[in-house]
């Protein structure tokens, strides 16, 4: 696991028991001195040791904007506005007030779903490959701006393109398989589950504070699954394969890689142990023991985060069910480009 991995994990983990900690031990009143002592610990906390945590676990470690510190301060001053005793909780109102403007952003982004929606349905049915891979053919990596954009934009064709068989009929073939946990048939299963769960609490909780939030955010949850049943069928059928001399990764619909052919200096297919596994220039994907290596000539983008965690790697390593296979397609593929390259040479001028 890489260290950036590790230390968002290292944040999530402290964040889910700092405030799991802090709501249970918060006192009801202010009756006592020991009241005070220990709801000045809790403040503490939420407002020095999570803000301080968050710079150094996800802006210094993760190369995060500082600006992003207003998120961790306005998750505890929400906290402190629901938790704290009544006489201090009031101080925190202004958090309750942004309820407005998120409930008009809410609704804004549920129109703009819905045009989505029938936007990535016309376009998926016209689509011969993978609209994110469309996406970095077509926008230089080094805008990653536009890129970000880009891949954000191509997001909801790609859901749709991969969720549903007849969409994507005319798929590349798949050179080989990854070994992922989303490729499992129980795993999509769970997700399901776990996705219907999630949208009926949601709405039984927040359906009494309001009927129109509830609605929306349960809406948005049962939405996932589309994306849920497109990973499993990334994870499961198209995992690793060639388009247009174009090595296509797909970690799922987490993540992916487009690796022109001509960019990988060289090839290993044998089983072997990984030492050095923090290196944020080397990345691994799939379960077991990795069995091929990539060692390209430049960094390239790993698109993380359903594209918008981009990390440039230097060294692959995947394990898959056909590593030979995947030697044999890269040779293919090299000799393609190589004899299209010395024929175009050969054309008079």
């Amino acid at each position: 696991m890489r260290v950036k991995v590790k230390f968002r994990l290292l944040f999530l983990s402290l964040s889910l028991i700092c405030f799991w900690l802090g709501v249970h031990f918060t006192p009801d009143t202010l009756s006592s001195a020991d009241d005070k002592w220990l709801l000045g610990g809790i403040s503490a906390v939420y407002f020095l040791l999570l803000p301080i945590g968050y710079w150094y676990c996800i802006i210094k470690i993760g190369q995060q904007k500082l600006w992003k510190l207003i998120m961790i301060f306005s998750l505890s001053s929400l906290v402190a506005r629901l938790s704290y005793p009544a006489e201090l909780s009031h101080y925190f109102e202004f958090v309750m007030w942004l309820r407005y403007p998120i409930i008009a952003v809410l609704l804004l982004i549920e129109l703009y779903l819905i045009v989505s929606v029938i936007r990535g349905l016309l376009n998926a049915r016209k689509l011969k490959g993978d609209p994110r891979v469309g996406a970095v053919e077509t926008y230089n990596e080094d805008a990653e701006k536009t890129l970000t954009m880009a891949l954000i934009l191509a997001s909801e064709a790609t859901n749709w393109y991969y969720s549903i068989p007849w969409f994507s009929r005319q798929h590349p073939s798949t050179t080989a398989h990854i070994t992922l946990l989303s490729a499992r048939r129980w795993h999509v299963w769970l997700m399901v589950i776990g996705c219907v769960s999630a949208s009926i609490i949601s709405y039984i909780l927040l359906q009494s504070w309001s009927e129109i939030v509830a609605i929306i955010v349960a809406s948005f949850i049962s939405y996932t699954l589309m994306a849920i049943v497109a990973n499993h069928r990334i994870s499961r059928h198209y995992s690793l394969y060639f388009l247009r001399n174009k090595l296509v990764i797909n970690n799922g619909l987490w993540g992916f890689m487009v690796i022109d052919s001509c960019d990988i200096s060289q090839v290993s297919c044998i089983g072997f142990t990984i030492e050095n596994k923090d290196d944020d220039s080397t990345l691994f994907i799939g379960r077991g023991q990795s069995n091929i290596a990539l060692e390209l000539n430049k960094p390239v983008i790993y698109h993380g985060g359903m594209g918008q965690l981009p990390e440039p790697m230097r060294i692959i390593h995947l394990s898959v069910d056909n590593p030979q296979d995947v030697i044999a397609a890269i040779e293919a593929s090299r000799a393609g480009m190589a004899c299209g390259l010395d024929e175009h040479r050969a054309l008079p001028s």
